[in-house]
């Protein structure tokens, strides 16, 4: 039993170390196409705000860990949670493949909720869909932290990114229509200069935001696994340079060295970058300039950080996609390509179903031949 939770921290950063590399795309493509920074300027700025943003808070972590899978019902097993992180990761590297920029977040719930399901023998009820009253938050269960912000959030980035978007652009024209030193600072060689050097403070903040709510995914799957191996015994004797598995916080906490070992593992995976999708992202939707990537980058933040703070674990793609939209949107509506729209709209559609289904499969296998 300790080498199968062993194997599942080893899985769980490992889908860490993808999420890094698949997810930091989304969250720096902006700056790339802009050509505020370079790409690997914008790589090594999204590691380090990623790792920062890693210790700023846990409650989406707590999420993972004890408000979607109801172990009462399921035993969530090494097992169910290595195909659930499998599942997880398959589908994240056939989309990274395709250049799609689907939800990592997304197809971590997915897997974990179709390896429940799978080891409950198909019962629905191994899932909480919707409970009052928890410690971490109001509202937990699948609706109100996966549903609700999965249909909201993406909305709320294209509204946020119109808004900033048409806001930046009356301040301009109304500074053009004055005339004088503001007209002469309102020209776009102005413009592109000063939102040139806003738009690295916005990709820090983006970065920050990402780290806050993406990297605490995996804290939560390893939290999770390390609470059930306490329950059935499995740390009563560990050897003493394991000792740190014990968890010092109950259920009601996160490990620091849970917290540390995360954050660096996705700024590690961060370093890596993600060329295929910053090219969907950054350059195939809308052309970018450098007050367009600040608006989309601040609006596509907000989001992140909001949802952090309530434990919702949202996806960074549909944020920073939908508040690109927006922006574009507010520019030109004509100018938003709609067929990659599409794209990316079918990979957000698959990507539960997709990893739950492939998690689903791995679980009942397992059992067919009595390893689950």
């Amino acid at each position: 039993m300790l080498t199968l939770l062993l194997l599942v921290i080893v899985t769980a950063l490992v889908f860490e170390f993808i999420n890094g590399f698949h997810d930091t795309a989304n969250s720096i493509a902006t700056v790339v196409a802009t050509k505020v920074l370079t790409p690997t300027q914008a790589v090594m700025l999204a590691a380090v705000t990623n790792l920062i943003g890693a210790f700023l808070g846990t409650a989406v972590a707590k999420t993972i860990a004890s408000g979607l899978v109801d172990t009462d019902v399921v035993i969530v097993t090494s097992q169910v949670l290595i195909c659930a992180l499998v599942g997880a990761i398959i589908w994240n590297l056939i989309t990274w493949w395709r250049g799609l920029p689907s939800s990592s977040s997304h197809a971590l719930i997915g897997g974990l909720c179709g390896a429940a399901v799978a080891a409950a023998d198909n019962n629905w009820h191994a899932l909480i869909w919707a409970r009052a009253g928890e410690n971490f938050g109001k509202n937990s269960g699948i609706f109100w932290k996966v549903v609700v912000p999965m249909i909201s959030s993406p909305v709320a980035g294209f509204m946020l990114g119109v808004l900033i978007m048409g806001l930046l652009m009356a301040i301009i024209s109304s500074m053009n229509n004055a005339g004088g030193w503001l007209g002469r600072i309102s020209r776009p060689r102005w413009v592109n200069a000063l939102f040139g050097k806003a738009q690295i403070g916005s990709a820090a903040y983006m970065g920050l935001a990402h780290g806050m709510n993406d990297a605490q995914k995996t804290m939560g799957i390893i939290a999770l696994a390390v609470f059930g191996a306490q329950a059935s015994g499995t740390l009563d004797s560990l050897p003493s340079w394991l000792d740190f598995l014990h968890p010092d916080g109950g259920k009601d906490g996160i490990d620091s060295w849970i917290i540390v070992t995360c954050g660096v593992v996705m700024a590690a995976g961060t370093a890596m970058g993600g060329w295929r999708i910053i090219k969907t992202l950054g350059h195939k939707m809308v052309k970018l300039h450098p007050i367009n990537g600040f608006a989309a980058e601040t609006s596509s933040a907000s989001i992140l950080a909001l949802a952090a703070h309530f434990g919702m674990p949202v996806s960074t793609t549909h944020s920073i996609s939908t508040a690109i939209m927006g922006v574009g949107f507010a520019k030109n509506p004509h100018t938003v390509k709609l067929t990659v729209i599409e794209r990316i709209l079918w990979a957000w559609i698959l990507t539960i179903p997709a990893a739950g289904g492939i998690a689903w499969g791995l679980v009942r296998l397992l059992k067919n031949y009595g390893f689950a």
